[in-house]
């Protein structure tokens, strides 16, 4: 097994970067509704474990075929790592609260990834101390996400679940912090292999907590809606296999503020698609937290362009796996 690291001395195509941004400006954005329409009549857990767990396996045979080397033990305790807390909390914990939170107003609140990225980089990996256009930015968002929830939420006397928005609050912090954990390029296997074993580690962990949950009392294969079977495979192919290999890609290869630009589209295009196709209400309350939420990310990323290079970071490879994705 080889597992020497080498740095290739091309960087990745122009070409290739936008490609992987497009996927996870718009099919990002639409996975929300695909998410909603799968736990219909399917358990979220088991739906999204089980989303992960197949897009895995077939991520990971492409890369056997492809002649990619097996990762080393160090290297899949990196990945199983980023998938706990990308895979099992960030898109787990949204796939469960999205039984009782609208797929647009998931969305919003997702947005504030930048600002978390910025929080927890400072706080835990080193980054410099925000200035003063970041702590507004995050200010600006704290405010944004308080008026989302609203105040009658808050303190238990209005309709929405508080628990269900809280749960995507800390899936979005532990994907903030996953993303950060993946950007240190330590131990890191290529990048189909990594993508794959997360994908794998996640899913699986998913389903171990579904049954955890109890979700495996209600299961009921025959009660499977058409819509609901076509949505978990719109997820797969494009949600999984497409969108999550393209950001756990980028990730690595361009500035995790930078990538987190995705929250810019992604709620647009939730709100869009949950109005058009799930007759999901744009409240003014939502039209408020997204004038706080979007002009917040703006001043974050605008603040951390000003301290990154513009040249992507190298993407590190296991030698003989440059033929990897």
């Amino acid at each position: 097994m080889k597992t020497s690291i080498m740095t290739p001395t091309v960087p990745p195509s122009r070409v290739k970067i936008y490609l992987a941004f497009a996927a996870i400006y718009l099919i990002w954005g639409s996975t929300f509704l695909g998410i909603r329409f799968t736990i219909e009549t399917m358990p979220p857990l088991f739906m999204s474990g089980t989303r992960f767990l197949l897009a895995g396996l077939i991520l990971y045979a492409f890369a056997r075929l492809q002649k990619i080397p097996t990762p080393s033990l160090k290297q899949a305790k990196t990945s199983a790592i980023i998938g706990f807390f990308l895979v099992l909390v960030g898109n787990g914990g949204v796939a469960w609260a999205e039984q009782a939170v609208p797929s647009s107003m998931a969305a919003l609140l997702i947005a504030t990834v930048p600002l978390w990225i910025t929080l927890l980089g400072y706080l835990f990996f080193g980054k410099s101390k925000p200035g003063t256009k970041t702590i507004l930015g995050l200010f600006l968002g704290l405010v944004g996400v308080l008026t989302l929830i609203g105040p009658d939420n808050l303190l238990g006397h209005g309709k929405m679940d508080v628990w269900s928005m809280l749960v995507i609050i800390i899936s979005t912090v532990s994907w903030a912090f996953g993303s950060l954990y993946a950007a240190r390029g330590k131990n890191v296997a290529a990048p189909v292999m990594s993508t794959a074993i997360q994908m794998i580690t996640g899913g699986l962990l998913q389903l171990v907590f579904g049954i955890f949950l109890g979700e495996y009392n209600e299961l009921n294969f025959a009660a499977f809606s058409s819509k609901s079977i076509l949505a978990f495979a719109y997820l797969v192919v494009f949600g999984s296999l497409i969108g999550f290999s393209s950001y756990s890609w980028l990730i690595r290869v361009a500035p995790p503020s930078r990538v987190a630009t995705y929250a810019y589209v992604n709620p647009l295009v939730a709100v869009l698609l949950g109005w058009l196709f799930a007759n999901e209400a744009v409240t003014f309350q939502m039209l408020l937290a997204a004038l706080f939420i979007l002009p917040a990310v703006i001043l974050i990323l605008q603040a951390n362009a000003q301290k990154e290079q513009v040249v992507p970071i190298p993407t590190p490879q296991i030698a003989g796996a440059e033929k990897g994705k």
